[in-house]
């Protein structure tokens, strides 16, 4: 005690050492481990199943015949989730956008159709459907009116010179246009009057993958409608 006074710091067990070296302290044994949890039957692997198999008796294993290791777990639970009745016209929205699939002309504003004399309307359902193999295309683009006009009259005389039934007229859908679309609206006014309506079965608006609402399928007669030609059918 009194070298600690000396030096000014506490050393409590300083003598410990020597007390433990003559055996001045009393030393008591600890508590005895249960055999049953010894070292060695801790490590054993046989006991180790043993116990696994006893603390997992009378539990029944969960089945999930269609799990997958790779599935992603938000997007099953996404799947298995009861859909809406909304939940069908959101998919349909989604491939619409992403793909256009789904998307039918017919079913807009900005379709237009038209049959010859003594045509049945089924033919337009038939063109629109793409019943009919396009033989040739032109694509209206760029020009004026009237230079349209002159090349629809040389594409048509061609197109019937060498036994073409379906074309396909690219026009564009004119939403520039002020008003109305100009060569969408000339299309079918060359279609309908003139020389041209007496060779024209059908028309109608292409579908999706051909230009939609910005073309137009026609369907051409192999002879021209005549007025004998009509005396005869009203007989």
């Amino acid at each position: 005690m009194n070298d600690n006074r000396r030096t000014g710091s506490f050393k409590p067990f300083k003598q410990l050492g020597r007390l433990l070296k003559i055996e001045s302290l009393p030393l008591y044994p600890g508590p005895k481990l249960p055999a049953s949890i010894g070292t060695h039957d801790a490590e054993d692997p046989v006991r180790e199943r043993d116990l696994f198999k006893k603390a997992m008796s009378g539990v029944a294993p969960i089945v999930q015949d269609k799990y997958s290791p790779d599935e992603d777990l938000a997007a099953v639970l996404i799947h298995k989730e009861p859909c809406r009745p909304q939940c069908d016209v959101l998919r349909r929205l989604d491939e619409l956008v992403q793909s256009g699939d789904g998307f039918i002309v017919a079913d807009t504003p900005e379709y237009h159709e038209g049959v010859g004399h003594r045509v049945h309307p089924r033919a337009t359902r038939h063109l629109h459907g793409g019943r009919f193999s396009i033989q040739a295309h032109i694509d209206l683009h760029g020009l004026s009116a009237p230079d349209a006009e002159r090349a629809v009259d040389d594409f048509l005389r061609e197109a019937i010179r060498s036994g073409k039934r379906a074309v396909l007229v690219v026009h564009g859908r004119g939403l520039s246009s002020p008003r109305r679309p100009i060569l969408k609206t000339k299309v079918r006014d060359w279609l309908t009057r003139g020389t041209w309506r007496k060779w024209v079965m059908a028309f109608t608006s292409a579908r999706l993958c051909d230009g939609g609402a910005g073309a137009t399928y026609v369907l051409l007669r192999q002879r021209p409608v005549t007025r004998q030609f009509r005396k005869k059918r009203r007989r």
